[in-house]
């Protein structure tokens, strides 16, 4: 069985027992948390959509909060002398999927 959700504007596709990086969730490592809205819900041949997915629920853990990989952004003109570089971390929440309940 697996389950469609939408959490912090993108769509993730999860089983039980994955591990799966959000953007920054409230709560502190080891605090069980509701995952977002659910989109589709998979088991075996029947798929569920709709306001009928929108009644099951996905519940994890959180495992970490860090900050990904360095992003380098590098701005550049032409013939104007003109460079700039920037770097950026996204922080994010590091989650285990406990249970998808429908």
């Amino acid at each position: 069985m697996y389950a469609v959700i939408e959490n912090g504007g993108k769509q993730y596709r999860v089983t039980q027992g994955d591990t799966v990086d959000f953007e920054t969730l409230d709560g502190e490592v080891g605090a069980k948390v509701e995952l977002g809205r659910v989109l589709a819900l998979v088991d075996g041949a029947s798929v569920t959509t709709g306001n009928a997915a929108g009644t099951a629920k996905v519940t994890g853990t959180i495992t970490m909060n860090d900050r990904g990989k360095k992003t380098l952004v590098f701005k550049f003109k032409r013939k104007k002398q003109y460079k700039r570089t920037i770097g950026h971390r996204q922080n994010f929440t590091r989650v285990k999927i406990d249970e998808i309940s429908a």
